[in-house]
Parts: structure tokens; sequence; C-alpha cells
């Protein structure tokens, strides 16, 4: 999918309908976003409001847990209230080994299609293991955004493993031989490269660089909150991007908006959201 307006006509024409979990629908962008949406007819809101908000948090975790949502969306609660529900609540929604991890979906102008990327607001320095599990996901949304073979760039400052400065690159070349081993499904993988080389075959090129990723990535892997969070506000900032985001990881997707977040951005990560509904495995 080249754009948003694609991702929500693909809904549409799937007769996709999720059942969404909003608490504390009480700021005006989100219930802008949600009536959009059910509009749209990719979501059914199920408005939960309760003067106590860790007891509207966990009204909608037992929703999730009695199969009776397929999403959560925060609305106007703080972020650690509902985080705690989700991972906390009656056992919570993240099964043992599973990860809590943030994942953006950018529309850049001039960029010829919509580009994944992870960590920008969750993990401040992923573990080999964690990285891991982040490339798992990001594969797993490109799949459902109808990539069939998404190419996965794990991003660092240059295009060498360096293990005495930048420790995290030699797990790189693993998680690359665990793709060609199959590991993550249908999917090419590379890394370390930088960001230029990863979005730009002309970089790619001139630098002399063979690589599976030949400039197209659809997919940014960062290796720290920092990278990932500054490159979530550049693109916005100076690269005038639409955004969508959630939180993967639970059994069910979260959409976990920041207050500053515009109607249409939750709207967006609503749709981003319902292409993968429950149990995304």
């Amino acid at each position: 999918m080249k754009n948003f307006d694609e991702l929500t006509t693909h809904l549409r024409a799937q007769h996709i309908c999720r059942r969404v979990a909003v608490v504390s629908p009480r700021d005006a962008s989100t219930i802008e976003a949600v009536h959009r949406a059910a509009q749209e007819g990719f979501i059914t809101p199920l408005m939960i409001e309760d003067d106590n908000l860790q007891t509207a948090a966990e009204r909608a975790v037992t929703l999730v847990q009695e199969g009776q949502a397929d999403m959560l969306m925060k609305g106007l609660i703080p972020s650690e209230i509902i985080l705690k529900a989700i991972l906390r609540y009656n056992g919570g929604l993240l099964p043992e080994g599973r990860l809590l991890t943030h994942v953006g979906c950018a529309h850049i102008p001039g960029h010829p299609k919509l580009l994944l990327y992870t960590d920008a607001a969750v993990i401040p320095f992923p573990t080999h293991e964690q990285r891991i599990e982040q490339v798992k996901y990001i594969i797993q949304l490109c799949h459902a955004l109808g990539i069939e073979q998404p190419r996965v760039s794990l991003i660092h400052c240059s295009e060498e493993v360096d293990e005495r400065h930048f420790p995290y690159t030699p797990g790189y070349r693993e998680i690359v031989k665990m793709a060609q081993d199959g590991v993550f499904g249908p999917c090419l993988v590379d890394g370390p490269l930088d960001l230029k080389t990863s979005c730009s075959p002309e970089s790619m090129q001139v630098k002399g660089i063979h690589s599976p990723i030949a400039g197209n990535a659809d997919a940014l892997i960062f290796p720290n909150i920092e990278t990932g969070n500054v490159f979530h506000k550049a693109v916005t900032l100076f690269g005038h991007a639409t955004l969508a985001s959630i939180l993967l990881g639970p059994t069910v997707p979260v959409v976990l908006p920041s207050r500053a977040d515009t109607p249409e951005t939750k709207f967006l990560s609503l749709a981003l959201a319902a292409t993968l509904g429950a149990n995304p495995e």
C-alpha cells in the first residue's frame, strides 16, 4: 500500500470491522477519530466511561479477555493507567514471552510508499532477543498490509559491524541469517544499513552496496528509542509526514495516542490496528 487512502480502501473492500474498546473517550479528537472510523465502517466502538479511570481501563481489558473486543484505544486517560491494566489486571493481555513495542507507519510526501518503523516510544535500548521480536512483529504487520515479501532494514550509522563501539551490530547479522532461514516467513532482512541507503536506491548504488533491500525498505528497525523517536518527530516536523502508530505484543493491537496527536493521526492509527485485529501471533 502506497498511502493511507489505500489502507482504508482495503479495509472497506475486505469488509473488515473490529470492535474497539475506547477507554475514557472524553476528548474531542478521540471522539472525532472514532466517529469517523465508525462511519468508514471498519470499527464498532465500545465506549467505556467511568469516573474512576482505573476501573474504565480494567473494564476494557476484561472485554478483550472475554472475547468481546478486538482492539483497545486510549482516550482521555494517562498512559500509565491503561498500560498497567494491559500488563497486570487479571493476568493482563501480554502473554508470557511476548514484548510490548511501538510500531509507527509514515506517509512522507515524495516517498513512494508507506514506511513502517520501530521503536520510537516504548523500549529504551532493545536487547538482542527483544530486537528479534520487533522484527517478527513488524513483518507480521507488513504482511497484513499486503506486502508479500517485506524488506526490513536494521538501522545503524554505517554499513559496518562495529562490535567495539556498537555492541548490538553483530546481532544484526544473526537476525539476517534467521530471516534467510525462514524464521520470520517471507521477507528480506539486511543490516547494518544506514537510513539513506535503506530508503534510496540511488544512495545504495553510489555507495556500491549490494543488498536485498536495494534502497527500497518497507520497514526500519532502529537500534534504540533515541534514534526511533528522533526519526518519528523529524519526519513530521521537517518532512510533513502523516503518521499512524500502535502498540504490538498484547493479544490485541493497542492505539495509544499522545495528547498532541490530531484526530487524523488517531483515525489512521485505528485503521492501522484494524488490519491486524485480535490475537496477532
